[in-house]
């Protein structure tokens, strides 16, 4: 736990509380606890005078002592079912697959207590998920940000959990994971394809971000052009990108497409300045663009070896509605996922 998880209230005993009781003397002066509250705080051990931790609410203080009392975050919930639409791509009694939609978000956290795929997985699936992966992320072994599209598995046993968890440890490196994604960025690559091989980090400013950092973690993404768009007045203006990674960090391929000036579309994160661009865009195309309200990115190719009967899985999914419209206005052609 990090200070910025924590909040500390500190207490000096005046001289007239002296001999008073410890949860009456912190009832008195923390308004925002109740007694009860604070009685619950000395027994689990969160109150301390100075250097020592006092778990007797009735503990008699003196003037001057210095009373510290450590509030922890509040527990997070623990996920409900929830009928949510899933679109299934294959399922047996060992896993699932999923073609996630934009805006569903994988995980119960602040902000997201509900309405998450994990809602959706324990409703679907029934309590015996619940248990697998730990309670708060039952049966997930990776993840898509909220408003990425495409393939994820989920685990639906322990051994399961287990397999998959080592097959994305292993990030495709000389195990049978595969992950592709489809980026729509801007700017058109003067290469066919290249390797970007930076590592990725907290932000050291805004902690919602990543950032390429020296000290950041090994990050690696393979990319080859798929193709190339035109604007208005004929000049390159973005391009369609299939991206293999090597690694699994957060926003991965959101940074290091940014890091060579190739920002995804749509990215309000770390695609700044994308509506100048998009004044460069057809007006049909600029109309969608801003419509869209999200990163162009959909992860349409996941490899996987089942963990019981070692058979190599492979699925594909098509662009959704959403980017097969942008897709189509910025002049596209026919994707052939089965080469990529």
């Amino acid at each position: 736990m990090t200070e910025e998880d924590r909040r500390i209230e500190t207490v000096v005993v005046a001289p007239a509380e002296a001999g008073d009781r410890l949860d009456r003397v912190l009832a008195a002066r923390l308004a925002d606890f109740s007694r009860s509250r604070l009685k619950s705080l000395i027994l689990g051990g969160h109150v301390a005078i100075g250097e020592r931790t006092i778990r007797d609410p009735g503990q008699r203080v003196n003037a001057n002592d210095r009373v510290r009392v450590t509030v922890p975050p509040p527990e997070p919930p623990e996920p409900q079912p929830e009928p949510i639409d899933l679109d299934v791509v294959y399922e047996d009694e060992d896993l699932l697959l999923i073609n996630k939609p934009s805006g569903l978000v994988v995980h119960p956290a602040a902000g997201h207590w509900s309405g998450t795929l994990v809602n959706a997985l324990i409703a679907h699936c029934g309590d015996s998920l619940s248990g697998i992966g730990g309670v708060a992320r039952p049966g997930i072994v990776h993840r898509l940000d909220k408003d990425t599209t495409g393939l994820m598995v989920v685990a639906k046993t322990d051994r399961a959990h287990r397999s998959l968890a080592r097959q994305f440890a292993d990030h495709g490196r000389s195990g049978p994971l595969e992950r592709g994604y489809l980026a729509f960025v801007w700017g058109a690559p003067d290469r066919p394809r290249g390797t970007i091989d930076k590592p990725i980090g907290r932000h050291p400013q805004a902690r919602d971000k990543m950032s390429v950092r020296a000290d950041g973690r090994e990050a690696i993404t393979h990319w080859e052009v798929v193709e190339r768009y035109r604007g208005k007045a004929g000049e390159p203006i973005a391009a369609l990108l299939a991206c293999r990674l090597e690694t699994g960090r957060t926003h991965q391929i959101r940074v290091h497409l940014a890091s060579i000036g190739h920002p995804l579309m749509g990215d309000p994160v770390y695609g700044p300045g994308f509506r100048t661009k998009a004044a460069l865009l057809q007006a049909e195309a600029q109309a969608v663009l801003e419509e869209l309200g999200r990163q162009a990115l959909h992860a349409y190719l996941l490899g996987i070896q089942h963990p019981k009967t070692k058979k190599h899985l492979v699925y594909r999914a098509g662009l959704p509605s959403d980017l097969a419209h942008l897709h189509k206005v910025l002049g596209g052609g026919t994707i052939d996922l089965a080469r990529r």
